[in-house]
């Protein structure tokens, strides 16, 4: 599997997709209007060790959730990236099985 998890309003994202070399060979996904697969996540998870490493802390519904001030266990992380797409750190680059989660290359 050969995918890009970006949010196309994302500066961060539009930058690091046109820093990289080649995108032919990727399916990019747009977390905002395509969503996470339940599966996907499973699997980026596998990859990354934890559901806390794809886990955005800068999300703007981190703060206003009071989310901060509450311990989160893996289970409550993978359900809020679930259902929020804004909590999975992004960009993520799946390739095969290597995962490059804030970034696109090593």
């Amino acid at each position: 599997m050969k995918r890009i998890y970006q949010l196309n309003t994302c500066d961060n994202c539009r930058k690091l997709l046109k820093a990289f070399s080649d995108t032919s060979d990727y399916e990019i996904i747009d977390i905002k209007t395509q969503g996470i697969e339940a599966k996907d996540l499973d699997f980026m998870k596998e990859l990354a060790g934890s559901y806390e490493a794809l886990f955005s802390k800068r999300a703007i519904k981190y703060k206003t959730l009071g989310l901060k001030d509450k311990k989160l266990s893996e289970a409550d992380m993978r359900q809020y990236i679930l259902d929020e797409y804004t909590f999975l750190k992004r960009p993520v680059r799946v390739d095969g099985n290597t995962i490059f989660i804030g970034k696109l290359e090593a």
